[in-house]
């Protein structure tokens, strides 16, 4: 800064290059307590969270993980501004710091006003490493009152801002709409909301603040109704600027502006308070507070999210040659992360997930090492590693998107259970010219309703569907049912917008408890049929009636078997199903282990009704030949290295399939098979469907069916362009099933 004595300058650096952040207080530090300043850093983080780095005597350094507390997190949190830690994390969780290590072996009783106050060896006495520098979570609400303490005005712009909460506050001609776009921006500044003044605001303040917000740009407003309407009202400033480059994901990553001379009426007198106007994605544009019409669809062809519990939520796939794949979560960080979100009609993004922390994928790993500058229109536009290879699955990529308030939590609720993921589900509806809660008629209710209801809530993933709630019991005053003919198709994003009977309602049964209920979950297991392992173990066999009279009691073979003498042969399509579990929990079938039932002749219990469905398809998607695996065992056949199987079906073991596990079927077992004798050779498709009935709850179920081309002629049988549902473009799945238009399954 040449326009700066460079006495001043060095003075600043030694004492402390950035300005002294802590909570207000009347009282001062002891005499001798060092001055020290504190951040948060790292990348795949919150901006209240992070690695701890502490500013003193000139020189940033970390923290050594060694002793260190909850109590030395609360008191960290609070110097920053925030009312308390939520945890503490060792071993460089959010990365690894530079230059010294300035603390180890701190000791907080909870009671300092500074971590400078804590017992340790002492600032620079330390026998730690960089992998153990030590991070922090804090609670996000910041300290009412919170201010800065600043002994250089010239060292303010190095602060991030930090203020207790930001709003965007309409004029009253757009209060009514949904979502809110455009108004006054206000921070809550020692408890009371002040504006912030508009002579050195720029674009890319207004690109974070809309991001922030849910939306993926900004635009212009009318000037002259805001310049009108700020004349009338008596403004409240806020101390300082903001400084933002357009990539942070919130204003609490922004630095400070210049500080701001309060002059009452003449404060800002070159300027007005801050407006901002942001246009929302396709997906979210403004109605009325009566409701929102249109249902979720993004309308993206190179970039798509999949796994996510809530709309923004997703493992990041993108689509290369006709085939969608995962991104490597190497160097995956926020930036990043904001140009898919925004990408995709969303805001900027709250998180950067690694680790298939959203699911895992299938197919191929297109994307590794991406760097972006932030500013892309697409995340093909960023620049990523074509020679790097090794990623697996393991570490795929994922997104929390920030997304509009569309108030859809204020419309649904659920009454009754026994914790806030489980109830009946009662709805907002408006009757008699009047608002009034109600039930849901449970005909038809199944999991893909439970689904929208779980999401609309923001509680994760549907775990069941109930068309009975007399053991929850709700508010008698909301026993009359509301909504009823509800069907879902899983995409919606409230349950307004799926099909359901309009002012005639129709429910025989009635609401009370036999109202709809659901219980929701944060994490579901994701079936996922591995289709290389089907094409390449597809074969005929002729096998003898006699010894088919297990797998006839089963219904596995085709209507004609019935007439069939003993010494007759049966023709059958034999294949292997390896069936991967890439979600976040386990499956597990839905009836109790005591509703299961034996079956003698196979000598095992029936845990499902069906678990797959095969179909032998012609060209134009007219069924020739079907088959199914019935309520059979379901068990860890082998599972990836360092995952332990859970489920075996022998002696009546506990059923189901282990995250990271795969229950293999082998093509020699009963019912793995089409019964194709009555089929005339020709071409065809053939189709699996994994858990058809939805009768256990998925994060994805687009990949639960699988197709294959496949060709008879009469003595061989061949399968290939054999792919899972969602694998491929859908140009690529109209040129090689030109007679099935979609992937749609009918349910129930």
């Amino acid at each position: 800064m040449p326009s700066r004595c460079p006495l001043l300058c060095r003075l600043a650096t030694l004492l402390c290059v950035w300005a002294l952040c802590q909570a207000h207080s009347d009282t001062e530090l002891p005499p001798g307590t060092p001055i020290i300043q504190l951040r948060l850093a790292g990348d795949k983080r919150k901006h209240y969270e992070g690695r701890v780095e502490v500013y003193y005597n000139g020189e940033w350094g970390t923290v050594c993980d060694d002793d260190f507390s909850i109590h030395a997190a609360n008191i960290l949190c609070r110097e920053l501004g925030y009312v308390e830690a939520v945890s503490w994390s060792p071993s460089s969780k959010y990365g690894k710091g530079e230059g010294r290590i300035w603390l180890d072996n701190v000791h907080c009783s909870g009671q300092e006003r500074t971590l400078a106050q804590c017992k340790s060896n002492g600032f620079g006495v330390s026998d730690c490493k960089h992998s153990e520098d030590v991070g922090v979570v804090c609670n996000q609400r910041r300290i009412p009152g919170f201010k800065f303490i600043s002994s250089f005005t010239n060292s303010v712009e190095s602060l991030n801002v930090q203020v207790e909460e930001v709003r965007i506050r309409a004029i009253s001609s757009q209060r009514k709409r949904v979502p809110i776009t455009e108004g006054y921006l206000e921070v809550k500044d020692r408890g009371k909301w002040r504006q912030i003044c508009n002579e050195e605001w720029t674009e890319m303040n207004n690109r974070v603040i809309c991001g922030m917000y849910g939306f993926p740009g900004e635009k212009g407003y009318n000037t002259k109704v805001y310049k009108l309407l700020a004349k009338r009202r008596k403004k409240n400033y806020w101390d300082f600027g903001v400084n933002c480059t357009g990539n942070e994901a919130s204003l609490h990553g922004c630095k400070l502006g210049r500080k701001v001379e309060l002059k009452g009426n003449t404060t800002c007198e070159k300027g007005m308070p801050v407006v901002v106007s942001c246009v929302p994605g396709r997906a979210f544009a403004p109605s009325h507070a009566q409701g929102f019409s249109k249902a979720y669809r993004v309308e993206q062809p190179l970039v798509r999210l999949r796994g996510g519990a809530n709309i923004g939520d997703g493992r990041v796939e993108v689509l290369k040659n006709g085939e969608w794949g995962t991104v490597c979560d190497d160097n995956w960080n926020l930036k990043a992360a904001s140009v898919v979100c925004r990408e995709l009609g969303f805001g900027s993004a709250k998180e950067a997930l690694a680790g298939g922390r959203l699911g895992q994928g299938m197919g191929p790993v297109h994307m590794n090492e991406v760097e972006c500058s932030g500013f892309e229109k697409s995340l093909t536009e960023c620049y990523f590693n074509r020679d790097a290879l090794g990623c697996s699955h393991e570490e795929d990529a994922a997104v929390r998107c920030n997304v509009p308030a569309m108030g859809f939590q204020n419309k649904l609720r659920l009454s009754g259970g026994r914790n806030p993921f489980e109830g009946r589900v009662e709805v907002l509806a408006e009757k008699n010219d009047s608002l009034v809660w109600g039930t849901v008629c449970s005909d038809s209710w199944g999991t893909m309703e439970a689904t929208v209801v779980c999401r609309q809530l923001g509680l994760g993933f549907a775990s069941n569907a109930f068309q009975e709630t007399w053991y929850w019991l709700g508010d008698v005053r909301a026993d009359d049912v509301v909504m009823s003919g509800v069907r879902c198709s899983g995409t919606e994003m409230t349950l307004a917008q799926c099909l359901h009977h309009g002012k005639h309602l129709h429910c025989p049964r009635g609401g009370g408890r036999f109202a709809a209920g659901v219980s929701c979950s944060e994490s579901a297991p994701d079936l996922v049929l591995n289709a290389q392992v089907v094409e390449h173990t597809t074969y005929l066999e002729d096998r003898p009636m006699y010894i088919l009279q297990c797998a006839n009691e089963e219904h596995c073979l085709s209507s004609s078997a019935a007439t069939a003498t003993p010494s007759s042969y049966r023709r059958l399509m034999r294949f292997s199903s390896q069936i991967h579990n890439n979600g976040q929990s386990d499956f597990r079938p839905r009836a109790a282990h005591n509703s299961w039932v034996w079956h003698d002749c196979h000598r095992h219990y029936h845990s499902m009704e069906v678990f797959t469905h095969y179909d032998l398809l012609s060209l134009n998607g007219t069924k020739v030949a079907e088959g199914h695996k019935a309520s059979f065992c379901l068990e860890d056949t082998q599972c990836e290295e360092g995952i332990e199987k859970r489920y075996e079906c022998a002696n009546f073991g506990q059923q189901g399939i282990t995250v990271s596990c795969w229950d293999t079927y082998r093509h020699d077992i009963d019912c793995q098979w089409i019964d194709v004798t009555d089929v005339v050779p020709g071409d065809f498709i053939f189709q699996v469907v994994i858990n058809p009935n939805y009768e256990v709850a998925e994060s994805d179920y687009t990949n639960n069916i699988m197709k294959c081309r496949c060709r008879y002629d009469g003595h061989r049988i061949w399968t290939y362009n054999c792919h899972i549902g969602g694998s491929v473009s859908s140009e690529s799945e109209e040129s090689s099933f030109p007679g099935l238009l979609n992937n749609q399954l009918g349910h129930r």
